[in-house]
């Protein structure tokens, strides 16, 4: 009995031993993103500009926003030789440059949904937010999103987005309009083109700081979600090392002043530009 039993112990330690590594607790660095990082002292950031105020440019074609504040915090993290590069894509370019490995990571307000996590991973949440409708400033009328809901009206989204899919789901009548990015969508709807636009809150919020009385946001939200940092698919040394960042990060004096930057002050509206 006794020698089955240590039979039995040395086989779980050989398992053990087999699926760990050299860093200690079972996490495999195998392909690990924040290697690589380390390796070659430079971090890649994929964004989509247009989303303010997370991702936005300033007119020297600078990245600047939340989420570029958050990156830059998270390079300087990982060692000051570490630079932080910045690629811009369409939103729905994003994910597919993330496995082909031109990017690194992800930081564009993305909302952690069940279908992108089957595409990549997500480190824990970093901002919550919800979806919200805005319609032009001279529509009277409508008081709630649910009475946008009849044929005929046409909805702007941002491809790609949760705006969207979230659109096309709860608009039975209306008609689903796809845009490349948020300010287009906002664009056709002063326009004419559209009589509503649905997107993240914090976004219609700044648009409706920017154009005044030509917009009016919807009171209430359409739905409530969190915004993740988007990582390759089960990289969890990568995953790790993140959350272990936003932990210390999320509350910090840096990064307080950070959102009452973009969150609560309109002083950086002229210094951004329109993509």
């Amino acid at each position: 009995m006794k020698k089955w039993l240590a039979a039995v112990l040395m086989i779980t330690v050989l398992m053990i031993a087999g699926c760990s590594d050299d860093s200690g607790g079972g996490v495999s660095t195998e392909n690990s993103t924040i290697q690589k990082v380390l390796k070659e002292k430079k971090l890649v950031i994929g964004m989509s500009p247009g989303y303010f105020p997370f991702d936005m440019k300033d007119p020297k074609g600078d990245f600047v926003g939340y989420d570029v504040d958050t990156a830059n915090a998270l390079g300087a993290a990982l060692g000051k030789d570490i630079k932080v590069e910045y690629k811009q894509f369409t939103f729905d370019g994003l994910i597919p440059a993330l496995q082909t490995g031109e990017v690194d990571m992800i930081f564009a307000g993305m909302t952690i949904r069940g279908d992108r996590a089957l595409a990549v991973s997500f480190a824990n949440p970093y901002f919550q937010t919800g979806q919200a409708v805005m319609v032009p400033g001279s529509d009277t009328k409508t008081k709630t999103w649910q009475d946008l809901d009849v044929k005929g009206n046409k909805i702007a989204v941002g491809i790609g987005t949760t705006g969207a899919l979230l659109a096309k789901d709860v608009f039975k009548n209306a008609e689903i309009l796809d845009f490349e990015e948020f300010p287009s969508a906002a664009a056709a709807m002063a326009q004419g083109q559209a009589d509503a636009v649905v997107y993240d809150e914090p976004a219609i919020a700044v648009w409706k700081l920017r154009n005044e009385d030509a917009v009016t946001q919807i009171e209430g939200l359409i739905s409530t979600e969190n915004l993740g940092i988007a990582i390759k698919k089960n990289d969890f040394e990568t995953i790790q090392w993140t959350n272990s960042f936003l932990n210390s990060y999320l509350g910090s004096p840096t990064e307080l002043a950070s959102r009452a930057k973009w969150f609560e002050s309109s002083d950086w509206l002229d210094e951004v530009v329109e993509e």
